[in-house]
């Protein structure tokens, strides 16, 4: 019998501010994948998306390419894709696609990789773990690469928070807001961002939110970027006036991420308000996710 797979991979925010390519957290929010072996490259999608066909394709690259490191050959593929995580806009939707790659591919041949063999290949495949690793894993991921491996902690998300995302009409390519970074920092500003990093995982692994603030504060990334993003300051500074615990730029941008209460209900109607009344911020719609703390595999 032809075995079909399907994946959810859910999309993230990383760096969380000050946890540059080191953490991120996985949303409620999914990509989903159906995919089967096929005589040729077959893409097609459910949502009315516009995928990319062939073998460009960024899942039939990712599932060509855990095959071949398995000593496998891909005869073809069948995909049939939804993809709601919008591209380019800092909410990990090519590790989202990685990840149902992976993870997809290991089913069709039997599940012959183990957990960490999986998120250490869709590490290197993304080029960092940020985003990948906690798409796979779930919750508050801080991941490094050491020797091609993956080494990561996971904690699950309190129920308490909510991740309000300012999402521009406008993309921001990863390559261009990586070109934007200094090859040189002072070293003081590595030691502020060690520090605050340290001190967000302590937050999140002990759940005090009331550090968030000071936590995310960055100089090794943001300064650099949010020229890049057209009222992202502004946006900011909204977030942190409404009640937010921290706001940061997700991943490479240009969305901007605010930490808010789970309770506060309000949150999102007075964002909206508050983005049409300055002429710097209307290009930003909000969007209100829980984490995702369960696990692909």
């Amino acid at each position: 019998m032809e075995q079909v797979i399907s994946v959810k991979a859910p999309a993230s925010v990383a760096n969380l501010g000050s946890g540059f390519d080191t953490m991120g957290i996985a949303l409620s929010l999914f990509n989903t994948v159906e995919m089967r072996e096929w005589d040729g490259v077959e893409v097609s999608t459910t949502d009315g998306t516009v995928p990319v066909q062939g073998e460009e394709n960024l899942i039939y690259r990712t599932v060509k390419a855990v095959y071949e490191e398995c000593g496998r050959t891909l005869p073809g593929l069948k995909l049939v894709q939804a993809s709601p995580i919008p591209q380019a806009r800092g909410l990990g939707s090519s590790s989202a696609c990685i990840a149902a790659g992976v993870v997809g591919a290991n089913r069709l041949l039997g599940g012959v990789l183990t957990e960490n063999e999986q998120l250490s290949l869709a590490a290197r495949l993304e080029g960092h773990p940020d985003n990948v690793v906690p798409a796979m894993l779930g919750g508050f991921v801080t991941s490094v690469m050491e020797g091609g491996r993956v080494y990561t902690v996971k904690k699950k998300v309190s129920e308490e928070l909510r991740f309000c995302a300012f999402v521009p009409d406008f993309e921001l390519l990863t390559e261009k807001a990586r070109a934007a970074l200094p090859q040189q920092v002072p070293h003081r500003d590595a030691v502020y961002n060690a520090a605050r990093a340290a001190l967000m995982a302590a937050a999140f692994c002990e759940g005090r939110p009331e550090l968030f603030a000071v936590a995310s504060g960055d100089k090794l990334h943001q300064p650099y970027r949010l020229p890049l993003i057209p009222g992202a300051g502004r946006v900011l500074e909204i977030a942190m006036q409404l009640g937010a615990r921290a706001a940061f730029i997700s991943g490479a941008g240009p969305t901007i991420m605010a930490v808010c209460d789970a309770g506060d209900d309000t949150f999102v109607p007075r964002a909206i308000l508050a983005l049409a009344e300055d002429a710097a911020t209307r290009r930003f719609a909000v969007h209100r996710y829980q984490a995702q703390n369960a696990s692909m595999f």
